[in-house]
């Protein structure tokens, strides 16, 4: 029970941490990221580096979350980021969620708890997996994380936080094994500093690091979130039965957890169909309709005064002034003028 609560408080840590540093990184350019500009400017941020203390503090909780428990059985619970997180950036954002995006993280992350809880995994051991086994896992992992990178890079806005968080989603994961080797390593009597999957650790936690920073500069908080918070323990768990030869029930629950499967399947599909994922002109376009009717509700002006000469022209064509506007012109900008007037 201790390692279920510890890895239900690092989910709520890693929410916060995600929203804080989302708020912060919302004002870097396009083009800044991917850059150590970027990290340059984030590290002047305080609301950034609070959130950096929140992530660490929820690091260490889930390494000992794992340590304690089997990974199987705690890794899915990070799954609760997913409200913890879009309760949190409402807050903070006074960004609305449409009822089609609750649906969607709904069905995923039920079929989530469905898939994992039917199987059940029990047995196996991190400890006795062998060298080739482990090098196969982790080539076969990155060379999926660095596909989604490349995808994710050549995106833009919100595909861009799509793909990237995804890959998040997926070197969180890896990470995650690599940490339980690591306990089960030292549970057997083995130094922390003699296991090479500590040294594994330290180069994959930076990675993911910068890997979801740009996740969250790339665009909105709820395109990116549930890639790398649904992915993560997809990946773990693959580890788990794959890797670690854990064993499942079978029978019925097998059912049970491919129904939870398609779940995840569905839920995916229609969030990659959500309006946060549209290319930007077609929210530039809703913008515009509704930059014109208030124009020609207000007169061009505010009470009381005169629309100023050639107004009339800006709100006909639909340009929205620079102050209304994001710094990525992503479909999140109205609620980032929002964040920033409230901060």
């Amino acid at each position: 029970m201790l390692g279920v609560g510890l890895m239900l408080l690092a989910a709520f840590c890693n929410a916060s941490a995600s929203v804080l540093q989302r708020k912060a990184s919302k004002k870097e350019a396009t083009d800044a990221q991917f850059s150590l500009r970027m990290f340059w400017d984030l590290v002047h941020r305080k609301v950034w580096v609070f959130g950096i203390l929140t992530m660490i503090t929820g690091f260490l909780l889930h390494a000992v979350s794992i340590s304690i428990s089997q990974i199987a059985m705690v890794q899915p619970l990070l799954v609760a980021e997913l409200p913890f997180t879009l309760v949190l950036a409402a807050i903070t954002f006074h960004l609305p969620v449409s009822k089609r995006d609750w649906t969607a993280i709904a069905m995923a992350s039920v079929g989530l708890g469905a898939f994992v809880g039917n199987l059940a995994p029990h047995g196996g051991s991190a400890y006795k997996v062998d060298p080739l086994t482990w090098a196969i896992a982790i080539a076969a992992t990155l060379l999926g994380v660095g596909t989604l990178v490349v995808l994710g890079y050549r995106g833009k806005d919100e595909h861009r936080a799509a793909f990237l968080g995804v890959a998040t989603g997926g070197i969180f994961g890896l990470n995650s094994s690599l940490i339980a080797g690591v306990g089960a390593s030292v549970s057997h009597g083995g130094s922390i500093f003699l296991t090479w999957q500590t040294y594994g650790v330290g180069i994959i936690a930076p990675t993911s690091f910068f890997l979801l920073q740009n996740a969250l500069a790339a665009g909105n908080l709820v395109a990116s979130q549930p890639g790398f918070t649904l992915t993560n323990p997809l990946v773990s768990v693959a580890y788990g039965l794959v890797v670690f030869n854990e064993q499942t029930r079978q029978g019925i629950f097998v059912y049970a957890a491919v129904a939870g499967a398609v779940l995840i399947g569905a839920g995916t599909i229609l969030l990659s169909q959500s309006k946060l994922l549209q290319p930007d002109g077609d929210h530039h376009e809703e913008g515009a309709e509704d930059s014109g009717d208030s124009g020609e509700d207000s007169g061009g002006g505010g009470p009381g005064q005169d629309a100023p000469e050639g107004s009339g022209d800006s709100a006909d064509s639909g340009q929205r002034s620079p102050e209304h506007s994001g710094p990525q012109g992503g479909p999140d900008a109205g609620g980032q003028s929002a964040a920033e007037s409230s901060a």
